[in-house]
């Protein structure tokens, strides 16, 4: 199939079951990747429907300019509906947001203006008046103005909702979502509360946001209103696209926490995301914890790709100097090596020694896994429990070579490797990572010297 234009690609985004991350929940949890759609975001759902429905009614005719205020994926989809029905797109930005994402909104074609964060929305540098002042004074233009437009909504009421609903073959039971706009999950919620009523749907919201504290008493506390690094989630204002009665939990999740989380989707599920997709799936798993059985099924909007964050999130300067880090995940190969206590050169066996000579070998050597040599590069490893194990198997094997009981041999890293990625080497299967120095000497890290490492 040929589409006659990028726009005609939006939706239809694949569900895919969480593995690594859920490992402790009991309910299947899914999320719903919206980066497949051609601007990489959710928002270029709303954006193509904002435009559409602006189009019917009349508030902007052809060569007319489209104003919005955006954190940057709402702008993105727009700018590629505007760069394929022939409109100017200007869109206003807080500076907090990511220079990726600026950079982006350039590259399509799109004007920015970037205003400061810390301001009342009322202010005149805000990102939301200067848009709105931009459109009064712009002929033929509209300021889509996406937290209070319903087409935002709808967008999701005529889209995802029906996709999740279709995809889950209707067995979905809780739905989990990030706050900004509100249009996602109040749109995708109230589609799903028509098929079920009993389907939960979850908010995730951040530190320093009005929501939570909103559902909670109906009111919005000034107190709870100060600056956070998130982006895509929390407000300082309430949108009209927000009802709460389609609501029916909010978490909050801090900045850390969301960072956090969306390295290890990237790392360990090979799910490349945006920060505020960290976030709910944090907050998503935190709920399902306590919440979920096993007959459950929690479907997670993640709404856009990681490409945005790369100065931030994926940046680890940037997140060391947040804080975000801790000092022990960035200790390298070299550095955790320095706190053994023993290091002598590592023992290794040869593939004609036998099990017995393996035995005496650990015994002599107090240690519980040794590398197997074939007198030029290691081929395999042995530990304790699988030569213990085969010789309990069979006697006779005592005497046989090594290779019997033979495991698949340790990997090699570099002396520049991070701690966190040799945590995710040593595993129940694997029990320790080989270090090769300059000078051709082996040493070993195992799981007791990566403990030894983070408690000190």
């Amino acid at each position: 199939m040929i589409y006659e234009n990028i726009i005609e690609t939006i939706g239809g985004t694949p569900i895919v079951k969480l593995n690594s991350v859920a490992s402790h929940i009991k309910a299947t949890v899914a999320v719903k990747v919206e980066y497949f759609n051609p601007g990489h975001s959710i928002k270029d759902r709303i954006a193509l429907q904002m435009i559409e429905d602006a189009e019917r009614d009349g508030r902007i005719k052809p060569g007319g300019t489209i104003i919005e205020s955006t954190s940057g994926n709402t702008g993105m989809g727009l700018a590629l509906a505007a760069a394929v029905k022939g409109y100017r797109c200007i869109f206003t930005m807080a500076d907090k947001q990511s220079q990726e994402k600026i950079d982006i909104l350039r590259a399509v074609g799109a004007e920015v203006i970037v205003c400061p964060t810390n301001v009342e929305a009322e202010d005149p540098r805000s990102y939301y008046s200067i848009a709105g002042r931009l459109s009064k004074e712009i002929p033929n233009s509209i300021w889509m103005n996406q937290y209070d437009n319903p087409s935002n909504r709808a967008a999701h009421i005529a889209t995802t909702g029906p996709e999740i609903w279709r995809q889950t073959e209707g067995k979905v039971t809780h739905f989990v979502a990030g706050m900004g706009t509100c249009g996602t999950i109040t749109g995708i919620s109230s589609y799903l509360k028509e098929q079920n009523p009993n389907i939960q749907t979850v908010g995730i919201d951040t530190y320093g946001s009005v929501f939570k504290k909103l559902k909670e008493t109906g009111k919005v506390d000034t107190n709870e209103i100060y600056p956070y690094l998130t982006e895509g989630i929390g407000e300082d204002i309430v949108p009209e696209n927000c009802d709460m009665s389609l609501i029916d939990e909010i978490i909050k999740v801090s900045d850390k926490d969301g960072a956090l989380m969306a390295r290890k989707l990237s790392k360990m599920e090979g799910l490349f995301v945006g920060w505020s997709c960290g976030s709910a799936v944090f907050g998503a798993l935190e709920y399902a914890a306590k919440n979920l059985g096993r007959d459950d099924l929690m479907v997670i909007i993640l709404p856009d790709h990681g490409s945005r964050y790369l100065g931030k999130v994926y940046n680890d300067q940037w997140m060391q100097t947040h804080d975000f880090l801790d000092e022990g995940t960035m200790m390298t190969a070299e550095e955790i090596l320095k706190f053994k206590t023993d290091r002598r050169k590592v023992i290794t066996l040869n593939t004609s020694q036998t099990l017995a000579e393996a035995i005496a070998v650990m015994r002599e050597q107090d240690v519980s896994q040794i590398p197997v040599s074939d007198g030029v590069s290691i081929v395999g490893s042995v530990n304790e429990t699988r030569v213990l194990n085969t010789i309990l198997d069979d006697p006779s094997l005592k005497e046989g070579p090594v290779t019997q009981a033979m495991s698949d041999p340790f990997p090699f890293v570099l002396r520049s490797t991070r701690l966190d990625i040799i945590s995710k080497l040593i595993n129940k299967d694997n029990p320790a990572v080989l270090v090769q120095g300059d000078n051709g000497s082996l040493e070993i890290i195992t799981k007791f010297d990566l403990i030894g490492v983070l408690a000190r």
